[in-house]
C-alpha cells in the first residue's frame, strides 16, 4: 500500500509499504476513506518530539471503511464506517472505565521508555512517536486499528467523511480545551492560536455560553475564519495583546484562557520568544512557552489555563509563582476523545455545527509531502488538508 512515511526532519515521503494485518484478536483493518494531516504532526515535521525512527508511518486523524476483524471483535464488521480516535484505548483498565482515555494504562506497548520520560506513560497513539507505541499511522490506504472493539466510533451513512472526520481529534480537543475551562454565562474565554484546534474551541466555547471569546494569531486567513465562527480577533503582530485582553475585560482579564499552539509559538517581537528561539536552535531548549507565560500573566486571578497544545518537553522561565499567586487552575492533557464523541456526533446530526467548515485543502496521497511544507508555513490560505488515499 502508500503510505506517508517519515524519513527524518522535513522528509516526509509516500512509499510503497506492506499491508497491515491482523496481529491480536481484538484487531481491526480499516480501508483509509479520509485521513488529514494535523499541527501536532508538524511537530513530527520539525523533528521537535523525540522517538521517531525513518520509516514511521505518519497521522493520527483517520476514518474508513472496516475491511477485517480479529476474532476478538465482536462488535465491528466488514463494511462498518468508522472514524478512528487518535488515542488507542482498551476500555477496560481503570483509567478507561473512569473515562480518561488519553492515558490508558494498557495500549502503550512502550510503556517503559514512557514511563522514564513522563513518570507515567500516556496511552498508546497513532503515528506518533516510539514514545506513544510506535504504531502505525493513519495517512495511508490501510490502517491496523489495535483494540478496535473499543477505538472507533461508529457513524452514519447520512453524514459525509468531511463532516465526521475530525471527531478522530480536532473536534474533541478543541472542545475538551473549552469543557476544561468550565465556561459560565459571564465569562470572557481568550484563545491563544486560530488554526484547526482554536477554530473549533473558539466555536466550542460559544456553544457552551461564553459570554465573549477573543482569539488572537496573525494570519489573516485564520483570523477571518475565527471572526466568522463568532470571535473578536486581535493579531499579535498589531496589538498588544496584554493591553487589549485588559481593554476589553475593563481592566480586570479574561476568567479563561486556552493555549491551542503548544510548543512552537510563532511570537518574535518579544525577548522570551527570541530567547526560546535562541535555545531551541541550538538545542539547549525543546519547546516555546511564550502563549503560556503570556496566559499566566493576563488571566483573571482565580482563573482557568487549559491546554490542548501540545509541549514535549521541560519548559524555560515559566512564571510559576504567577500562577500560584493569582489562584489559578491549569488543565490540560491529550484528548479522551471517546469521552465526548456521543455527544459531538449528535450536534453534528443536528446541525449545531459542521466541522468541515475549517478544511481549505483536500489532496491525494502523493501531494502530502508537498502539503506538509504548504501547511507549516501557513502557504496559499492553508488551515486544514484532507487526504483522500
Amino acid at each position: 500500500m502508500r503510505a506517508l512515511v517519515w524519513h527524518g526532519k522535513q522528509d516526509i515521503r509516500c512509499d510503497n509499504v506492506p499491508d497491515p494485518t491482523i496481529e491480536q484478536p481484538r484487531d481491526a483493518i480499516i480501508r483509509v476513506t479520509s485521513c488529514a494531516i494535523c499541527g501536532s504532526d508538524l511537530h513530527l515535521y520539525d523533528n521537535f518530539m523525540p522517538g521517531m525512527k525513518s520509516g514511521d508511518i505518519m497521522g493520527h486523524e483517520t476514518m474508513g471503511v472496516v475491511e477485517e476483524v480479529g476474532a476478538g471483535c465482536t462488535n465491528l464488521k466488514k463494511g462498518d464506517r468508522v472514524v478512528i480516535p487518535f488515542t488507542i484505548i482498551c476500555g477496560e483498565c481503570e483509567q478507561c472505565r473512569r473515562g480518561n482515555f488519553s492515558v490508558c494504562e494498557r495500549s502503550n506497548r512502550n510503556k517503559e521508555m514512557a514511563d522514564k520520560a513522563f513518570g507515567h506513560a500516556p496511552a498508546g497513539l497513532f503515528g506518533y512517536t516510539h514514545m506513544t507505541g510506535g504504531y502505525a499511522g493513519g495517512q495511508a490506504e490501510y490502517l491496523r486499528v489495535p483494540f478496535a472493539d473499543k477505538t472507533h466510533i461508529k457513524v452514519p451513512s447520512s453524514l459525509t467523511d468531511e463532516q465526521v472526520l475530525f471527531l478522530s481529534d480536532i473536534f474533541p480537543t478543541g472542545w475538551q480545551a473549552a469543557v476544561q475551562c468550565d465556561i459560565q454565562p459571564t465569562d470572557t474565554v481568550a484563545i491563544w492560536g486560530c488554526g484547526p484546534v482554536g477554530q473549533m474551541a473558539i466555536r466550542s466555547a460559544i456553544l457552551l455560553g461564553a459570554k465573549q471569546v477573543i482569539a488572537i494569531d496573525n494570519v489573516p486567513e485564520r483570523l477571518s475564519m475565527a471572526r466568522a465562527g463568532g470571535a473578536i480577533t486581535l493579531n499579535f503582530d498589531e496589538d498588544s495583546i496584554i493591553e487589549r485582553l485588559n481593554e476589553l475585560t475593563q481592566g480586570k482579564g479574561p476568567e479563561k484562557c486556552i493555549d491551542a499552539v503548544g510548543m512552537e509559538a510563532h511570537a518574535t517581537a518579544t525577548l522570551d520568544s527570541m530567547v526560546d528561539r535562541a535555545k531551541q536552535a541550538v538545542m539547549l531548549g525543546t519547546d516555546r512557552p511564550h502563549v503560556l507565560r503570556e496566559m499566566m500573566y493576563v488571566c483573571r486571578p482565580a482563573g482557568v489555563l487549559s491546554v490542548p497544545g501540545v509541549y514535549g518537553g521541560v519548559l524555560d522561565k515559566v512564571p510559576f509563582g504567577m500562577v500560584m499567586n493569582k489562584g489559578l487552575t491549569i488543565r490540560t492533557g491529550q484528548t479522551h476523545v471517546n469521552r465526548w464523541s456521543d455527544d459531538l456526533l449528535r450536534r453534528i446530526e443536528q446541525g449545531q455545527i459542521d466541522p468541515s467548515f475549517v478544511i481549505t485543502h483536500r489532496v491525494g496521497l502523493e501531494q502530502g509531502p508537498e502539503m506538509y511544507k504548504t501547511f507549516r508555513d501557513k502557504l496559499d490560505s492553508c488551515i486544514k488538508v484532507v487526504i483522500r488515499p
